[in-house]
């Protein structure tokens, strides 16, 4: 039986184990972080194994299989004279041909960028601008939409379609064409320095809100990833299926797809948009058992009303991040299954995965650093230690997760990596007096009333209490002589009736005067997401200003 508050090395044993076997093969010491060798291993190992299923359409494939296809898609690479560190950009839905390019690459030490599928041309461009792909895999609907954006831009990569596409070189073309030169049995990946061969870009605004890429490496992802399973005790398969609802740029998908070969999982995923509605179709009939998922995800998986539609207690354990969680959700899920460990999670892409390993005993807490991390608490003005507890800071972070950089943007690189190699995460936490560490804000987010500091997430800690509201999220519209002032913008919850003075009456009981909303109250019938799921508050900021609140 596992016990999820116990932090297990079965993980690090495991991948120790199939590591060395790896060197003891190549004689390299460095290919214990490769992960295309580790990929090739895993694969090779268990060809009968069901690797991924479809949901949307019942499909499945074995490890033989993603062998044998990943395998040709690497000879069709070599073939068409694809070199380490070229890039190789995947848009496309959750079908199984998603990932063979992904593991072909990391077999030669191509990089892999993973992007949002539903960009439109200008923001296809500025994409292709910076990560310079030399080959593009997509769905053929987009075939004509990569081509109008790469105009104008001096790179001229393949363009592949997953499906068959009027004029373009498809994906089982590409395989019958140029990649059956090795046979599986004879196929060797190439040698490259795992610490500096850059495995994925992935996508993420940084703290600027600018789109970028973080350069992870193959040692940062097989030295941070399985940490992911650090309570999990049996290896392989920890867990027996993990399912998908994330798109491709993200990484609560990435380090299931990168690591279900190597860790000898099956994976559900669907080709079909991730609806709450085929959420739940998918959950209701495969039974999964494990997911990572965004708070707003699980938001819509868990609303009421709806929630009653699906079984969701076949998860042994949910991993929730990539922004605040409010307790009241905690409180929800536990409510609908109590035998579902949910842990919330600390982590970003920059990290290559977690920095904070999460205490049920303190569900308040992030946890304490994992022990691969070594993180410090720095006042962003004075760059002073922050070292009293119970003090905010910016959290940096040092340890071999941490990431290359930006993808060709040294600039950004800078502003986020010191000399020292501390990764500057732009969010502002506290620690207590036991060295648990507590999330305020993102940095970028914190708003100022008269020179006073405040959270939009304690604000919206205090409104989500309220029993007619589902979510909240809190912005500031500018004001010339006070600075910031504080606007709610609510969903309320269905056949429930909340006026916007019940919401301000609340915050005034709970807050000081400084924090009050002052901008007002707006009720909206969903958040604008950005593409990460993340709410765009961008955009809440520019309707906050154009709209009348309450």
């Amino acid at each position: 039986m596992t016990h999820w508050n116990h932090r297990s090395d079965a993980v690090h044993w495991y991948m120790q184990e199939i590591s060395s076997r790896v060197v003891a093969e190549s004689g390299i010491p460095g290919d214990r972080y490769h992960l295309g060798k580790l990929t090739l291993r895993g694969l090779r190992d268990a060809p009968d194994y069901i690797l991924q299923v479809d949901g949307a359409t019942g499909e499945t494939e074995n490890f033989a299989s993603a062998l044998k296809r990943s395998v040709q898609c690497a000879n069709a690479f070599r073939k068409l004279g694809y070199h380490h560190e070229d890039v190789v950009l995947l848009m496309g839905p959750n079908h199984i041909h998603l990932t063979i390019p992904m593991y072909a690459a990391f077999y030669l030490g191509m990089s892999v960028a993973g992007i949002d599928m539903t960009l439109g041309v200008n923001e296809l461009r500025d994409t292709f601008k910076f990560n310079a792909p030399k080959v593009i895999f997509c769905q053929s609907e987009r075939a004509n939409d990569v081509v109008e954006a790469l105009q104008g831009l001096n790179i001229k990569p393949q363009i592949v379609t997953f499906d068959q596409g009027n004029g373009f070189l498809s994906f089982s073309e590409l395989l019958e064409k140029y990649g059956s030169e090795t046979s599986v049995e004879n196929f060797r990946a190439a040698d490259f320095d795992s610490s500096n061969t850059l495995a994925l870009l992935i996508a993420t605004s940084g703290t600027t809100g600018l789109p970028k890429s973080a350069a992870v490496t193959h040692k940062n992802l097989a030295l941070a990833v399985p940490y992911m399973w650090h309570t999990f005790e049996n290896f392989p398969t920890p867990s027996r299926l993990p399912v998908v609802l994330s798109p491709i740029q993200w990484y609560s998908a990435l380090f299931i797809f990168v690591f279900s070969p190597i860790i000898r999982q099956t994976r559900l995923q669907s080709s079909q948009p991730s609806t709450q509605e085929h959420a739940y179709y998918l959950i209701n009939k495969y039974k999964p058992t494990f997911m990572m998922t965004s708070p707003n995800t699980l938001t819509t998986l868990f609303k009421a009303g709806d929630r009653e539609k699906c079984d969701l207690t076949s998860f042994e354990l949910i991993l929730v991040g990539g922004s605040a969680v409010h307790p009241s959700l905690v409180k929800e899920v536990k409510e609908v299954c109590p035998n579902t460990e949910l842990m919330v999670i600390y982590g970003m892409s920059e990290l290559s995965g977690l920095a904070m390993a999460f205490d049920g005993s303190r569900t308040e807490s992030l946890g304490r650093p994992i022990s691969n991390c070594y993180v410090k608490l720095v006042d962003p003005y004075t760059l002073e230690e922050v070292t009293e507890p119970n003090k905010n800071g910016e959290l940096w972070v040092k340890g071999p997760g941490v990431f290359k950089g930006y993808y060709r943007n040294p600039e950004a690189t800078a502003e986020a990596i010191n000399e020292d190699g501390w990764y500057r995460t732009g969010d502002i936490l506290y620690r207590d007096s036991c060295d648990y560490y507590y999330f305020v804000d993102r940095m970028k987010l914190l708003l100022k009333y008269r020179n006073h500091q405040i959270s939009p997430l304690e604000l919206e800690s205090v409104i989500v209490k309220h029993p007619a509201v589902l979510e909240v999220a809190v912005t500031g519209i500018p004001h010339k002589e006070h600075g910031d002032l504080p606007v709610a913008f609510i969903i309320p919850r269905e056949g429930h009736k909340v006026t916007a003075q019940e919401i301000k009456d609340l915050v005034k009981e709970s807050l000081t005067d400084t924090k009050q909303l002052r901008g007002g109250v707006i009720f909206l019938k969903e958040l604008p997401l950005t593409s990460t799921s993340k709410t765009d508050r961008k955009k809440l900021a520019k309707l906050a200003q154009s709209m009348q609140p309450e």
